[in-house]
């Protein structure tokens, strides 16, 4: 049994005060608690899922000439595709047992944020690939704008605190593939344990065992969706925000009992970035007493930049701040 609760976004977007009250103190004690909630009532059509999951199979039945063509240098891997076992969990040397593609923002009047941003990739064996993936992509934004309206108003804030840090922002849409395990790994598993980057995760494809939530007691506990919700949680720069008033809980991908490792898993997250300059400093409200400081200033871009140097994506020399 999973322990995650389960919110409907559909009580927030509703006329009664009652029922977005209930999700947005539902959603911040879920946050405060395990860092996990199962999401129903999002922006994703059943039809678009089924579509996507097509494509991105298609993707990765490719074969391994064609996908390497799409696996561009220099990047840290924010666009396009990555190769089996090049990421590695921050403190592990072994590469998780997994390829996949990311595709990033598609920016609006912003001539400033679409020079900074590397652009999306094509894949031109594939017609409906990245169409697909950028209409999932937006409605996954538009999900995550909602969550983030709730957890600003739990927070003491203006409601609509993130949306101009979040416009245009740096997020990222990653299908995975963890391919068929064909023998005994070192030490490795499809995801090692480790906590998101961003503000947000919204995650696909979470059906089924394999994801697992460290719960405040230390313990391994599966977080498993029902087929029509999204599971969300919290990431370090929502943490750090909040000064770990939200917790960015720790979640690993684990491998299956051997009798399935014939079998390939898809899971598809959304990571919601905010644009590089939103400071991520300490709210001031989330800090007293009681609540010493934690972290030191930094902005999300200065933040991502050490993250994907300690993932493996960019090299310490490769590092830039924006």
């Amino acid at each position: 049994m999973s322990v995650i609760p389960s919110v409907d976004l559909g009580e927030f977007l509703s006329d009664s005060n009652e029922k977005k009250e209930k999700f947005i103190k539902e959603i911040g004690d879920a946050f405060e608690s395990i860092g996990f909630v199962a999401l129903r009532g999002h922006f994703l059509s059943d039809a678009l899922v089924t579509e996507l999951y097509r494509e991105i199979k298609k993707f990765f039945n490719l074969p391994q000439v064609v996908k390497d063509k799409y696996e561009i240098e220099g990047i840290g891997g924010q666009r396009g595709y990555t190769s089996f076992g090049k990421e590695h969990a921050k403190g592990r040397k072994e590469g998780d047992l997994k390829e996949f593609w990311h595709f990033g923002q598609y920016v609006e009047n912003d001539p400033k944020l679409a020079k900074e941003y590397p652009d999306n990739i094509s894949v031109d064996e594939l017609p409906r690939f990245n169409k697909v993936g950028k209409e999932t992509y937006k409605m996954l934004e538009k999900t995550a704008k909602y969550v983030l309206r709730a957890l600003a108003i739990h927070l003491g804030l203006e409601e609509d605190y993130f949306d101009n840090y979040i416009k245009n922002g740096n997020s990222i849409l990653r299908p995975i593939h963890y391919p068929p395990i064909t023998r005994e790994p070192k030490n490795a598993v499809r995801a090692a344990a480790h906590g998101d980057i961003n503000l947000i995760t919204l995650l696909m494809g979470a059906q089924g065992k394999g994801l697992q939530v460290k719960n405040h007691k230390g313990e391994w506990v599966d977080a498993i969706a029902s087929p029509d919700e999204l599971m969300i949680n919290v990431g370090d720069m929502l943490s750090r925000l909040t000064n770990n008033r939200l917790k960015s809980t720790i979640h690993q991908v684990v491998n299956p009992p051997k009798e399935l490792w014939g079998s390939s898993r898809y899971s598809i997250p959304f990571f919601m970035h905010p644009i590089s300059g939103m400071p991520l400093n300490c709210l001031d409200n989330c800090v007293d007493e009681k609540h010493p400081k934690q972290f030191e200033d930094i902005t999300a871009g200065e933040y991502l930049n050490e993250r994907l140097v300690e993932l493996g994506l960019v090299k310490p020399s490769e590092a830039h701040t924006k």
